[in-house]
């Protein structure tokens, strides 16, 4: 075998086996920079990142979740196909408005998402003498008989204990029960747990190539080596989803400052993290006497006009000059990923003022449109929810493991010093 032979300035000769020896040490300096960050980005965001992850895989499925926790009120008998039609969306609300709360007012409708699931409607106490002032109320409907199902104390104002379990969860996983600073806090966390997975990447990488061996577990190992394949090969399998996952968190938590970001790519337009809709539209204010039209009629525009895709949610206005918000999914003519409609309705005159496709637009808005889906899986269908589900549990096993192999490699230097000193 020949070697190749390079001259030094001096005249001095250095082989090719040389000149790789010497860029190993280099990139293995350079790796070690890396782990360090990686190390200590670890400590600082891991244990945060964990509970954030784990309640993030139970968000997954928490409408499943809820409706099995709480089937006595969710759940319903479907009556036979055709059989009996299901009630006016009038009636469902007159119906909800018998049991509310003294004080509250409407504030959305979530429509049944299958044949044998109640209307969930959402109240918040909007009165100011009333003690519970703010907190939030779910009431569910029969669709086919009318008769509300049960009522549940779904948001507490101010106060996270006392709630139904996937409530409490899926505070916890926002702002770890600490409100809006807390949401701050996993925003920031996530943003230094985004850079932990990459230079975790980076880690892994194999400077000699032998990739098949960074990414399986060595067979016959020792319980340090298998803790050292475990965190490694999850933390590559689960880089496709994280990554994603986490970016998507932050915007949720710090919409703004992704934003700014964003916009030096791109113009903007959406509102917020959570409304497509521009937040100045308005109702025209109305001639003197005329009421706002009902639910049914708000439903029966939206239909006629745009008959694809599923109702699932609309929002009542939330003052006078405030508009009717109706949401439709799985609007297959838009995309299969991201069938979301939005539409912005005059509660006087019943016009549709603004109509929304999610994933269209500026490069921005299409890019921010895809951030939700992303989160929770439902760009891609069942395959996708259960991919975000794995990604939220990988989050614990990563720390754990992280933390096991740095103690462990703590526990070696200390045994190597002592055998030095000695």
């Amino acid at each position: 075998m020949k070697h190749t032979i390079a001259k030094l300035p001096g005249g001095e000769k250095i082989s090719a086996q040389q000149t790789n020896a010497g860029r190993l040490a280099r990139l293995k300096i350079r790796r070690k920079l890396w782990l360090d960050v990686h190390l200590y980005l670890g400590l600082i965001a891991g244990a945060i990142l964990a509970v954030v992850g784990l309640t993030g895989s139970v968000e997954v499925f928490f409408v499943e979740l809820q409706e099995i926790l709480n089937a006595e009120q969710i759940v319903i008998t479907a009556p036979p196909e055709n059989q009996i039609k299901p009630h006016t969306l009038d009636n469902i609300v007159a119906a909800a408005e018998t049991a509310k709360p003294q004080g509250s007012l409407l504030f959305k409708v979530y429509y049944p998402r299958k044949a044998d699931v109640a209307y969930k409607l959402l109240y918040f106490v909007r009165d100011e003498s009333q003690a519970n002032n703010g907190d939030g109320y779910y009431i569910f409907v029969d669709p086919y008989t009318a008769q509300v199902k049960g009522l549940q104390l779904w948001h507490p104002k101010n106060r996270y204990w006392g709630r139904p379990l996937i409530s409490f969860i899926m505070q916890l996983h926002w702002c770890l029960l600490l409100g809006k600073t807390g949401g701050i806090m996993v925003g920031i966390l996530g943003a230094l747990s985004l850079i932990s997975v990459l230079t975790g990447l980076i880690v892994w990488w194999p400077l000699t190539g032998k990739f098949k061996q960074a990414l399986t577990f060595k067979k016959c190992a020792s319980a340090v080596r298998f803790n050292f394949d475990l965190h490694k090969t999850v933390g590559f399998y689960s880089t496709i989803v994280l990554l994603p996952v986490l970016f998507s968190g932050i915007y949720m938590n710090l919409p703004d400052q992704v934003n700014v970001l964003v916009k030096l790519f791109s113009p903007v337009n959406r509102a917020n993290a959570f409304n497509a809709l521009p937040l100045e539209i308005h109702s025209r204010p109305p001639q003197a006497g005329r009421l706002a039209i009902n639910v049914s009629a708000v439903e029966a525009i939206v239909q006629e006009r745009y008959p694809a895709g599923r109702l699932w949610m609309l929002n009542a206005p939330k003052d006078r000059q405030d508009v009717y918000k109706v949401m439709k999914k799985d609007v297959t003519e838009i995309s299969r990923f991201t069938g979301y409609r939005d539409f912005a309705i005059d509660q006087y005159s019943g016009e549709i003022l603004k109509v929304y496709d999610r994933g269209t637009g500026s490069a921005g808005d299409v890019f921010l449109d895809w951030q939700w889906p992303l989160h929770s899986g439902h760009v891609f269908g069942w395959t996708g929810r259960i991919l975000v589900f794995l990604s939220g549990l990988a989050c614990p096993i990563l720390y754990v493991t992280g933390v096991i192999r740095w103690l462990q490699k703590r526990k070696a230097k200390k045994l190597s010093a002592s055998r030095n000193f000695h």
